[in-house]
């Protein structure tokens, strides 16, 4: 069921395109805040948990915890923006998420680690609405120039996705003063900038961008008013893409984040095993994550230039290459290593803003947000997945046997992209 447009969204339906302008300056502000977030707990998670637990072979337990949390919050995040709008839906998550950083700082005071998976599954929700809020930026864009705004949204959680990690170290000392354990320090970076990205949604995301597109085109249909690429607002699915367009977006999605968390969760660990410590890990993983958001604009240019399965068939040579490089540098090299994430980071971000606008172009705006809760939540349990078999893999092979089999993966992109292409 959805709801009726509201008295804000009907006031400013005649001008959608300056709507989506504010609205992506809103988006943007919030996920400064909410990248932030989330780089600074994927930082320390797994390095918090081998503390505690005095072994490596839990260590991707976090990673698998709080992106398990994400995809159960996908769903919840989906069906409350299905029924209300972006805004409540985007809020609710942060405000989760900062709950759950609360509870990871609680478990490390008390060094209680059943309290601290259970606080790790909540915090997943912040890494959920940080995914969910690119559909917001698509909402009121016109198709071809949905991947664009879509990397607008993605581009803004560079800023606080760099800065994140990188104060890991000083969070840490900041945490130890007030009699918290160092390691626990980035989560209060977290849980104050998730709660300080909900405010700014709940009082400035306004008009809703998927109530305005509704209204839009309930509007268009009754007037028959100018369609909705030449009006900047946004029609429904396009037909020709169908079911498939649907399956290949979620499988560019899920196989990138599969990968991608694997080899990301590890990649502390294997440093600190190697005698680097928390500002080193933290510099790669702040690279990996600034190549994760930072290339935005330019691949939502490429992809709606050039097309979604082309940019979709780079992030399949993209991530076999990093693999490859995390795989070969010496474990000395933090240089090397820095250079692998990154690569892995740039895939990553080429799969989810082609697969993000296929999914946008396929379903209708009278599904869509649930829709693309239900795809979150394949996308959430395949990096569960990814962070739980990496922790394992590694205590029963190795790190670079981990980063080569996420290669072979990775690969499997380009057979399913010249399958789907040959169809069309």
């Amino acid at each position: 069921m959805t709801s009726a447009p509201t008295a804000d969204t009907t006031a400013r339906i005649s001008d959608p395109a300056q709507a989506q302008r504010r609205i992506l300056r809103v988006l943007f502000a919030s996920q400064v805040l909410s990248g932030a977030g989330l780089a600074a707990g994927v930082t320390v998670g797994a390095l918090l948990a081998q503390d505690m637990l005095g072994t490596t072979r839990l260590a991707g337990l976090p990673s698998a915890l709080f992106t398990t949390g994400s995809a159960l919050t996908a769903v919840v995040v989906g069906r409350i923006s299905q029924a209300r709008g972006r805004r409540p839906g985007l809020a609710a998550g942060y405000l989760t998420g900062a709950v759950g950083s609360a509870g990871v700082i609680a478990a490390a005071v008390l060094d209680n680690p059943v309290l601290l998976f259970i606080a790790l599954f909540v915090y997943g929700a912040g890494t959920a609405t940080n995914l969910q809020a690119r559909y917001a930026g698509a909402d009121l864009a016109a198709r071809g120039h949905r991947a664009r705004a879509v990397s607008t949204v993605l581009v803004a959680t560079t800023l606080g996705g760099v800065t994140g990690p990188n104060l890991a170290a000083p969070a840490g000392t900041f945490a130890e003063r007030l009699g918290i354990p160092g390691l626990a320090g980035p989560f209060v970076l977290s849980g104050a900038a998730y709660a300080l990205a909900a405010f700014v949604l709940a009082v400035w995301l306004r008009p809703d961008p998927l109530l305005l597109a509704r209204a839009v085109a309930r509007a268009e249909e009754a007037d028959a008013v100018p369609s909705a690429a030449d009006a900047g607002a946004v029609h429904a699915a396009d037909p020709g893409e169908g079911r498939g367009g649907v399956v290949l977006g979620a499988l560019v999605m899920v196989l990138t984040q599969l990968v991608m968390v694997s080899i990301m969760t590890m990649t502390p660990v294997h440093m600190h095993d190697h005698g680097h410590g928390t500002a080193a890990s933290g510099l790669v993983i702040a690279v990996h994550i600034g190549a994760m958001y930072l290339p935005s604009p330019l691949t939502g240019w490429l992809v709606d230039r050039y097309g979604r399965t082309k940019v979709a068939a780079a992030s399949g040579i993209t991530l076999p290459a990093a693999g490859v490089l995390a795989a070969t540098a010496p474990v000395g090299s933090v240089t090397l290593l820095a250079l692998a994430l990154g690569l892995l980071g740039l895939g990553w971000n080429f799969g989810l803003v082609c697969g993000t606008a296929i999914i946008a172009d396929t379903v209708p705006l009278a599904t869509r947000a649930r829709t693309q809760g239900t795809v979150d939540v394949s996308i959430a349990i395949a990096g569960a997945t990814g962070g739980m078999a990496s922790g394992i893999m590694v205590a029963a092979t190795s790190y670079p046997v981990l980063a080569l089999t996420g290669a072979a993966l990775s690969l499997a992109l380009l057979p399913a992209i010249a399958a789907t292409a040959y169809r069309r």
